[in-house]
């Protein structure tokens, strides 16, 4: 019986939140502001440091629905060929919580850039990025709360500190990135209670995007992307997504996950430094949650998200 509700409440989960361990896939409007969750190469890829507040389903008002909150930084080390992120995470499906920190370290290699020159919307290296990080993943599962009686399955509540461990790698031009990754190549083999059963995933990451102009005067930027999950042993999911920019002063977007969601996002800068971006979740299938709400606040030190003005 316990096991089938920690199931009914991962399907809940499923497309919504994002934790370091690849419990679940990332809604799109996270993973594109917030790389460093799924791939440790993005460490350190800008020349400012940034730091990133995410936050999704807190809105939704069915009980027990699934809630995500997490904080990232990310910064160059005092040589720009070393990068350093780190976050915390925080899940609740029902009655389960998942707390979450990881440390990413990158080094990076780069290229002559053959297209110098300004550009408005974005620092844009011609880089090859390599990426490790480690973390800690401490599971509770809070059955006392569920006030289920005579029934020894729920007597006791549960927990449990799982160790992970992954790696990643990023090209990026000025037109085009791919990165690979495979944030948590440990799984649950190092869980610190054998006894409890938790299915923590070693997924895979690939996704790959353009970048190009709409209009002469080059003030629109259209960025599509796509991203895929692979885990053992269940079928591969497919992210497609468009983001619309404009002088990188407004973002709007929408995208595609293969027969479960639809998501949607508007973005705009409220200052200099700082960033503010609204996504929406629309479910496809027949689920208790069936939207969900999310917000991403970016603050950029130093320059913040100025015109860049040169190419490395």
């Amino acid at each position: 019986m316990r096991k089938l509700l920690i199931g009914i409440a991962l399907m809940l989960s499923s497309g919504m939140v994002c934790t370091v361990f690849g419990q679940q896939t990332p809604v799109f409007a996270n993973y594109n502001y917030n790389t460093v969750v799924i791939n440790p190469a993005h460490a350190g890829y800008y020349p400012d440091a940034d730091l990133t507040l995410t936050n999704l389903g807190y809105f939704n008002q069915f009980e027990g629905s699934p809630k995500n909150i997490g904080l990232t930084f990310n910064t160059p080390l005092k040589s720009e060929r070393f990068g350093l992120g780190a976050g915390v995470y925080s899940d609740k499906i029902g009655v389960s919580r998942t707390s979450s920190a990881f440390v990413s370290y990158a080094y990076k290699i780069f290229f002559k850039n053959p297209n110098r020159g300004g550009r408005w919307w974005t620092y844009n290296p011609n880089v090859l990025s390599f990426g490790i990080t480690a973390g800690m993943a401490i599971y509770n599962e809070n059955l006392s709360e569920l006030n289920i009686s005579n029934d020894i399955e729920f007597a006791n509540n549960v927990g449990a500190t799982i160790p992970t461990l992954g790696i990643g790698v990023l090209y990026n031009r000025e037109h085009f990135y791919l990165g690979l990754s495979a944030p948590n190549l440990l799984s649950d083999h190092l869980s610190s209670d054998d006894s409890v059963n938790i299915e923590v995933s070693n997924p895979f990451y690939a996704y790959a995007g353009y970048r190009f102009y709409v209009t002469r005067a080059k003030r629109f930027l259209v960025k599509p992307s796509v991203l895929t999950k692979y885990e053992p042993g269940a079928p591969a999911q497919i992210e497609l997504n468009t983001i619309v920019n404009y002088e990188n002063n407004l973002e709007l977007g929408v995208g595609y996950k293969t027969n479960e969601s639809l998501n949607v996002l508007v973005g705009f800068r409220i200052t200099n430094h700082l960033k503010f971006v609204y996504n929406y979740n629309q479910t496809l299938r027949n689920m208790p949650v069936n939207n969900t709400h999310g917000i991403v606040l970016s603050y950029r030190f130093g320059e913040g998200f100025r015109r860049y003005d040169k190419y490395y």
